[in-house]
């Protein structure tokens, strides 16, 4: 009887496939593993020019008068409203549940932090975003 070939693929053939497959599959993973921070700082510096626009449109409606914003989670006064901002802002960078926590100060920070998402300036009406540098830069976690 005449020996019939079968049109399949050997078990080494199918190794090897599955070999190259995970080899990619680690360089893609790889190659999207800084995707996510970039992300979140991208997001944060989107919010924090956000604030900035809303604290000067609400000085211009009301006479160069600051928001009454106070110091806590998620705090701003009257920019929560439907002619400003409908929700608190979240500073995605700071992450967690301090991410949408005001404090007061004069200044960004110095070096990354996670115990708040915001820096508002009563005297300025300045605002910082939390572990953000002075040009409004992520700062290394």
């Amino acid at each position: 009887m005449p020996r019939r070939h079968a049109n399949a693929f050997t078990l080494v053939e199918i190794l090897i496939v599955v070999v190259i497959l995970g080899v990619l599959a680690a360089i893609a993973i790889a190659g999207f593993s800084g995707a996510t921070s970039d992300a979140q700082a991208s997001a944060t510096a989107s919010e924090l020019q956000k604030l900035r626009r809303h604290v000067g449109v609400f000085q211009a409606r009301h006479n160069q008068a600051l928001p009454a914003v106070t110091q806590g989670d998620g705090t701003w006064g009257e920019l929560i409203s439907r002619d400003h901002l409908l929700a608190p802002p979240v500073n995605a960078w700071v992450g967690g549940a301090n991410g949408r926590v005001v404090v007061f100060g004069s200044a960004p920070d110095s070096a990354f932090q996670t115990d708040y998402g915001w820096i508002f300036d009563p005297a300025t009406g300045m605002v910082y975003a939390g572990g953000f540098d002075g040009q409004d830069h992520p700062l290394p976690r």
